[in-house]
């Protein structure tokens, strides 16, 4: 090994909120330091599976091995597979000549953390949500620097290390909206608009749900079109499995003229426009004024830093994670927060509109997210893993 080549190992995985803010810190260790050597640890089954070695990092897989939560026959397993998966990594982190391990949480996240601690490797961790997860609590016991996307989640550094609220590392299509808002709002609007086929002059919804998309979102904002229609341009995201169903309501409410299925290749006829997903959603954030949305953390950190108001709406289900993704953005006075239950048809209809004409309000809302978002995460993290890395010998 060079004596100035970094060796760096990335962990986590699982979903995309997981994977997304791990690529986007490898990129900025290879941006800041391009002799470094990353590579990161996942399972076979998330998504970094693919994600991974499609950004270029090579990827070394562990078994999924989640804690038990009850005394059942997975919890009687856990043991021996924990020690298995203990030994995997060792043999991986030797192996790659580890001189830091940055940890995102996730299921590949846990094993890493007691890995590296046992074989003295400093650890780094990022925490993008609101709570925190299982892993990065047993992480955190041993991590010389913790970066997180909010205040207060629950973590609690050992003696001597630091936490610090970095934000959320932002995906690349993402990061590079923000440089373009910051630089010209109105050209990144109007390049946008000008991809996607709609008016720039004209008030833009952006309505999503994620890539599952969310049924109560959908039929709220679809059973209202025939109302909004006159006061902005919607662009709707529906979910992979839920495009149809939207679409008829749609109709109901407007009329079948009034859709436009967002694919340049098909004349559309009206303003609203939907689709199941949108690969290029930045597109879809540069020309809107207002997003109606769930609250997971990937998004809430995304339309802060992007600068946009929005109408959050939690999934109702767990521990009510998402409420507290949201809450400190809301407080900020950069967005509203309305329960799953109250989201209905009459909600949309009786404050949308209205919220789309006052301007003022609209631009304050804006800015106080601006305000609230973190643009430099994936940077910050960088410099914390790569400092840690120079005063670490090569396992």
């Amino acid at each position: 090994m060079s004596n100035t080549q970094r060796h760096i190992v990335l962990a986590g995985g699982g979903t995309a909120g997981h994977v997304n803010p791990l690529l986007a810190v490898a990129d900025a260790i290879s941006d800041i330091d391009h002799e470094a050597v990353i590579s990161v640890i996942g399972t076979a089954v998330g998504l970094e599976h693919d994600l991974v070695p499609q950004a270029g990092y090579e990827l070394d897989a562990i078994a999924k091995v989640p804690f038990p939560r009850r005394p059942d026959l997975d919890a009687l397993r856990f043991p021996r597979r924990w020690m298995e998966e203990r030994r995997r990594v060792r043999e991986i982190l030797t192996r790659r000549q580890t001189q830091v391990v940055a940890g995102f949480g996730g299921y590949a996240s846990a094993p890493v953390y007691a890995g590296a601690h046992h074989m003295g490797i400093p650890i780094v961790i990022h925490e993008q949500n609101a709570r925190a997860g299982l892993a990065n609590e047993l992480g955190c016991r041993w991590a010389a620097f913790i970066g997180t996307a909010y205040e207060n989640t629950g973590l609690k550094p050992r003696a001597g290390a630091t936490m610090q609220r970095v934000g959320l590392p932002l995906r690349p299509a993402i990061a590079a909206l923000c440089q373009r808002i910051a630089a010209n709002p109105a050209a990144a609007r109007a390049d946008a608009a000008r991809e996607l086929g709609i008016d720039p002059a004209r008030a833009v919804v952006v309505v999503t749900g994620g890539s599952l998309g969310a049924a109560s979102l959908n039929h709220a904002v679809a059973t209202s079109a025939g109302g909004l229609l006159g006061h902005a341009q919607i662009i709707h995201l529906t979910g992979r499995n839920k495009f149809e169903e939207t679409c008829q309501l749609v109709a109901a409410s407007a009329g079948e003229q009034t859709i436009n299925d967002l694919d340049p290749a098909h004349a559309g006829l009206g303003d609203y426009h939907l689709a199941p997903y949108l690969e290029r959603i930045d597109l879809a954030f540069a020309c809107a004024d207002l997003v109606i949305c769930r609250s997971g953390a990937g998004s809430v950190s995304e339309l802060a830093a992007i600068g946009l108001p929005a109408v959050y709406v939690p999934l109702p289900i767990g521990n009510g994670e998402q409420r507290f993704n949201a809450q400190p953005v809301v407080e900020a006075g950069g967005g509203l927060m309305v329960p799953d239950r109250e989201f209905t048809a009459e909600w949309v209809k009786s404050h949308v509109p209205d919220l789309l004409s006052d301007h003022v309000r609209l631009r304050m809302m804006g800015e106080a997210a601006w305000g609230y978002g973190i643009r430099d995460a994936a940077e910050v993290m960088a410099r914390q893993i790569l400092a840690l890395a120079r005063r670490k010998p090569a396992q």
